[in-house]
């Protein structure tokens, strides 16, 4: 892997955004390079360490599936190499960590789709039996396999913040509810297809959050990343069992380690700044990426 990369630095294009993870530069008027940087966040707080080649990794990931799912929705690549978009002193912070995308109209709903009962998602239905406003039969379990899968969306956060689960209801009312059904219903194709292929490689796909945009034409269009660790729960077969928190490819890991962690003798509050990642649990974090990758490509 190469030098990790914390936050790129392009004097040849204009910065648009820097998101927990990806940081956008303009193309023209109507293209975006998206650079997948090694940050890592959890609890919706960046941390100061860079996971190296995570970044690699995630984008590989993404690139495997968008060219996987091209069937059901179109999707924001152009097909043009990044490194072409750049100055030659900034080909090593583009290569192989970055994707030339169509600039979209993106949606200001995240769409969640569920197979399985985890994370708020668990926590919710132990309160009330249902999961976004979607009822669910009794006696479901932590990690319980749910009858169907389930959209549940969610209201994308400001960075620092928590996204908020809502009901369909709520999304219907916020981008309106002809392109809320169509949203919906591919989601869910796009979440079963995946699901099925990952199976076969001995990894469960417990949940996953896609992002839409609408092109000029108002063509629905995925974007974003796609199914990757960081946007989904992946749990080897393995290793899955009902009633208890499966061992996963995703960053639960740091998520466990931050759980426990203490900040002046005191459990940190998931605020900013985040305690320093030990080296073991960058490493492993790391490795995590890296087996979630080659089981889903081999």
């Amino acid at each position: 892997m190469a030098t990790a990369l914390l936050q790129s630095s392009l004097h040849s294009l204009p910065l648009l955004a820097r998101g927990k993870v990806r940081d956008n530069y303009a193309v023209g008027e109507d293209r975006i390079l998206m650079i997948a940087s090694d940050r890592l966040s959890a609890f919706d707080v960046v941390m100061g360490e860079p996971i190296p080649g995570k970044g690699e990794l995630l984008t590989q990931m993404a690139l495997f599936w968008f060219d996987r799912l091209g069937h059901v929705v179109p999707n924001h690549l152009t097909g043009e190499a990044p490194e072409s978009v750049v100055a030659p002193d900034e080909v090593a912070q583009v290569r192989g960590r970055s994707m030339l995308v169509k600039r979209l109209k993106p949606l200001p709903v995240e769409a969640v789709v569920r197979g399985y009962l985890a994370g708020s998602g668990w926590k919710e239905y132990q309160d009330s039996q249902s999961v976004c406003g979607v009822a669910l039969p009794a006696g479901l379990k932590n990690a319980s396999k749910l009858p169907e899968p389930i959209f549940t969306p969610a209201t994308k956060a400001e960075m620092g913040e928590h996204d908020e689960n809502i009901s369909f209801e709520r999304m219907a009312e916020i981008v309106g509810r002809e392109l809320s059904e169509k949203v919906r219903d591919v989601a869910i194709r796009l979440y079963k297809e995946a699901a099925a292929y990952a199976l076969t490689k001995g990894i469960i796909i417990a949940d996953t959050k896609f992002e839409f945009g609408l092109d000029a034409d108002g063509t629905l269009t995925l974007m974003d990343e796609v199914l990757t660790p960081d946007s989904s729960r992946y749990w080897p077969v393995e290793g899955y069992q009902e009633g208890i928190n499966p061992p996963s490819y995703d960053k639960q890991f740091v998520r466990d380690w931050l759980e426990q962690a203490t900040v002046n003798g005191q459990p940190w509050g998931k605020k900013a700044p985040a305690p320093a990642l030990p080296a073991d649990v960058i490493e492993r974090t790391a490795s995590k990426y890296r087996e979630a990758l080659d089981r889903l490509t081999r």
